[in-house]
C-alpha cells in the first residue's frame, strides 16, 4: 500500500493543478506506488501565511495519522466524522484561503496520500476496478473538485455544517455520506438555517440512512427554486472578527484535541426560531419525498432501508 511520504518538510505548500497531476499516477491510484516526494516539494510555492503557526505541517500529518490509527479495525468512512472538525481547527483557513485548490492538492500528495489510499480505496462503493480485477481509488480524490477532493470534502464540511463554535452539527453530517457527497454540492447549504435544519432531522432520527438524506436532499434543493429560505429563515448578519480572532489565536493554541471537538471561531449561532421554522417545512417535504423501498417497508412487503 502507499506510504507516508518519505520527506516531509516543516511547511504545508501549495501544489498547482497541473503539478499535481504529474504525480497521480496509476500505481498510486491503485495503492502500489509511493509520491515522489522530494521531487515533489521542489516544485511547490510557499502559502501566503508561510511564516504562521498554521503553516506547520507535522500537526497536520499527526491529526492524519491518529485517525488511521483510531479507525484501523473500523470502515474508513467512519473517520470522516472524527476529522473534519479537527481539519478545520488545525488548518484555521478562511473561505478565501480554502478555495485555492493548491493547499488540498498537497495535502493529498505532500502530506498524507497513505490517507487519500486508505480511505478511498478501501471503501467498497468507492472501488473503481481495472481489467485485472484491481480496485483504483478516483483520482478526483487526489485533485478534484472541493465536495470531492479528499480533504476540501472534509474541510468544507465542517465549514458550512458548523454552528458557530460549535462542531457537533458536522460529526451528524459527515456521519451520513450522503450529506458529503449529495448535499455539499448544493448551494442551499451555504444558507445557514437550511444546513442545520437538515441536520436536525437526522439527528432527531426522522432522516436515518443514506436514501433518506438524497431524497430529503432533492426535496430541499428543489423547493428552494419556489421558496426562498433567507427570507423565510434569515441568518444573523456574519461579522468576521471571531474568524480572524480565532486564526490569530493559533499562534500559541495547543493542538486540537482527541477525544472532545475543538471549539471554532466564537461567531453568533444559527437564529433557532429560523431553523424551526425549516425543520417543519423540510419534514413535509420529505414525508412527500420519493425513497426506493420507503413504500414496501411501509407495506410490510419489502426488505426496508439499508
Amino acid at each position: 500500500m502507499t506510504d507516508k511520504p518519505n520527506f516531509l518538510p516543516e511547511r504545508l505548500a501549495l501544489l498547482a493543478d497541473l503539478d499535481a497531476a504529474q504525480y497521480i499516477t496509476d500505481g498510486l491510484l491503485s495503492g502500489k506506488e509511493d509520491v515522489p516526494a522530494i521531487a515533489l516539494n521542489k516544485i511547490t510555492e510557499p502559502l501566503p501565511y508561510d511564516g504562521e503557526s498554521r503553516a506547520e505541517l507535522d500537526p497536520v500529518r499527526a491529526l492524519v495519522e491518529d485517525a488511521m490509527y483510531r479507525f484501523r479495525e473500523d470502515r474508513p468512512t467512519a473517520a470522516d466524522s472524527w476529522l473534519a472538525p479537527r481539519l478545520h481547527a488545525t488548518l484555521r483557513l478562511t473561505r478565501r484561503e480554502a478555495a485555492d485548490r493548491g493547499i488540498w492538492n498537497y495535502l493529498a500528495l505532500g502530506v498524507a496520500p497513505d490517507y487519500v489510499v486508505w480511505r478511498h480505496l478501501s471503501e467498497p462503493k468507492r472501488k473503481r476496478e481495472e481489467s485485472d480485477g484491481s480496485p483504483k481509488v478516483a483520482a478526483a480524490r487526489f485533485r478534484g473538485p472541493a465536495y470531492t477532493q479528499a480533504f476540501a470534502r472534509l474541510w468544507w464540511a465542517a465549514e458550512l455544517y458548523r454552528d458557530g463554535p460549535d462542531y457537533g452539527p458536522v460529526v451528524t453530517a459527515c456521519g451520513n455520506q450522503e450529506m458529503l457527497n449529495t448535499a455539499l454540492r448544493m448551494d442551499v447549504i451555504e444558507h445557514r438555517p437550511t444546513a442545520q435544519a437538515m441536520l436536525r432531522l437526522i439527528a432527531r432520527g426522522t432522516v436515518t440512512s443514506t436514501r433518506e438524506a438524497n431524497a430529503m436532499a432533492a426535496a430541499v434543493n428543489a423547493s428552494a427554486a419556489t421558496l426562498m429560505y433567507d427570507v423565510v429563515a434569515p441568518d444573523a448578519e456574519r461579522d468576521g472578527r471571531p474568524l480572524r480572532e480565532w486564526i490569530e489565536a493559533a499562534e500559541s493554541a495547543p493542538a486540537v484535541p482527541r477525544r472532545e471537538l475543538p471549539v471554532g471561531p466564537y461567531e453568533e449561532k444559527t437564529p433557532e426560531r429560523s431553523v424551526d421554522v425549516l425543520v417543519d417545512h423540510f419534514a413535509e417535504l420529505f414525508a412527500e419525498a420519493p425513497v426506493r423501498g420507503r413504500r414496501d417497508a411501509d407495506e410490510g412487503t419489502g426488505d426496508g432501508e439499508d
